[in-house]
């Protein structure tokens, strides 16, 4: 179960971090940004990406849209988002509740550099209904990710 593994990552690694669920769903940005009462951009979208062989997983901010050249330039080749069922083969979880936690299998995570506008930030927890509330760098610390600028300027 994905929120079970999201939980699980949190007891070992980050035991202060608490897991929000709420009883409607925040599956898309807009939806968890109103169940939340925060900005858009503030709730920290995952992105599951294949680039030539590799998965990828890329976190922004809910109101940045990836720039192609820039995404290209940065992985080495173009990237094409996953379907709905490689997502959930990959990471283990469910569209709308990706997170780069507790994930199914080892993958690279990048986080772009638009969510450093935020001192906390909102990604999922592995499920539509589930967050955490967390600094863009301790999200990149805990998923040993890279700081990449891969969005269309804000």
């Amino acid at each position: 179960m994905s929120l079970e593994s999201v939980r699980q990552f949190f007891a070992e690694h980050a035991p202060e971090i608490a897991i929000i669920e709420l009883p409607q769903s925040t599956a898309t940005v807009e939806l968890a940004a109103r169940a939340h009462g925060v900005t858009p951009g503030q709730i920290a979208k995952t992105l599951s990406l294949k680039v030539k062989d590799e998965v990828v997983l890329i976190v922004t901010r809910g109101d940045a849209r990836l720039d192609n050249r820039k995404l290209k330039a940065t992985l080495g080749a173009k990237a094409r988002m996953l379907s709905v069922d490689e997502v959930i083969n990959w990471t283990g979880h469910p569209v709308g509740g990706v997170c780069p936690f507790g994930l199914e299998n080892p993958l690279r995570v990048y986080c772009d550099v638009s969510l450093r506008s935020f001192d906390e930030v909102l990604p999922a927890a592995g499920a539509i209904h589930s967050a955490v509330r967390i600094s863009p760098q301790r999200m990149a610390e805990l998923t040993a990710a890279k700081w990449v600028d891969v969005c269309d300027p804000r």
